[in-house]
């Protein structure tokens, strides 16, 4: 199956089962589930997935590029849903619908250099994209990645970051509000690493994710050094219920989140994220 090749294919769950289950921190849990037939889907969207008689939520792919053996997808345990999820364990069964939403601009930004900003789960759905700029080096000029979480034992994917960490070819910045004894990475704010980093704004694209207030300052502070808010893109994690624009649950402004994005250009939605409490 590459992809589905039905509108009923995007109403009806299916069943995939759990090949592999990893904890990346105390809430957070990366499931691998298992697939019959080869899965088309990009850095960027996402799947509905469904616990029966609870509902469904909509979770990014967190690992690329697309392969036709395992589908990633990394859950944090906030809500009945996700508790339901969280709990399967591998041999046991997720159910899920799409693929859904838009990508991200990894041709458009092909040539440039690249920011990628994630802050707490928002980390996910960059993983991907990281994991595609690392397989083509080549194609870019700069590759930066700064991540953040409220502490090192909350940060996600172990084991990238410290890949990430040592390689010279990626400059990679970890950094905590708060720092138990011992941390040797960047105390503060996302923010405050970006004026760190080297780019030239004319040829840059920055990609990030994360809550919306962490997008806003950090799009900003990219404008304020230059970079076009044409080439800074977010992706929105809104509420999605029906995920092909019907029920308009996910409307921000004039957009539909899971019809028009998740990925946005910060030009269009600079004034909304401005507006307190939308």
């Amino acid at each position: 199956m590459t992809g589905r090749d039905s509108v009923d294919g995007l109403w009806a769950p299916q069943a995939l089962r759990i090949a592999n289950k990893v904890q990346e921190s105390t809430d957070v849990f990366s499931f691998e589930l298992e697939l019959e037939q080869s899965f088309d889907i990009r850095p960027g969207q996402f799947n509905m997935l469904y616990a029966f008689g609870k509902g469904e939520v909509p979770i990014s792919m967190s690992a690329g590029p697309p392969t036709t053996t395992r589908l990633v997808h990394t859950i944090r345990n906030v809500g009945k849903i996700t508790t339901d999820i969280c709990a399967r364990e591998p041999g046991e069964e997720i159910e899920l619908r799409g693929p859904f939403g838009n990508t991200w601009p990894l041709e458009s930004a092909l040539g440039g250099d690249v920011v990628i900003v994630a802050g707490g789960i928002g980390l996910a759905p960059m993983r991907p994209v990281i994991q595609a700029l690392l397989a083509n080096l080549e194609q870019y000029r700069r590759i930066s990645v700064v991540c953040g979480a409220r502490s090192p034992y909350e940060l996600i994917f172990r084991e990238d970051v410290e890949e990430w960490s040592a390689r010279r070819d990626l400059d990679f910045h970890a950094t905590v509000d708060i720092a138990p004894r011992g941390w040797t990475g960047t105390v503060g704010v996302v923010t405050s690493v970006i004026e760190q980093l080297s780019f030239e704004p004319q040829r840059t694209t920055v990609m990030t994710c994360g809550p919306e207030i962490m997008m806003r300052f950090t799009a900003d502070a990219f404008c304020d050094r230059g970079v076009p808010a044409e080439s800074i893109f977010l992706s929105m994690e809104r509420n999605m219920k029906c995920a092909v624009g019907f029920c308009g649950h996910c409307m921000y402004g004039p957009h539909i989140i899971c019809r028009d994005g998740p990925v946005f250009r910060y030009s269009r939605l600079r004034d909304l994220l401005h507006i307190r409490e939308l």
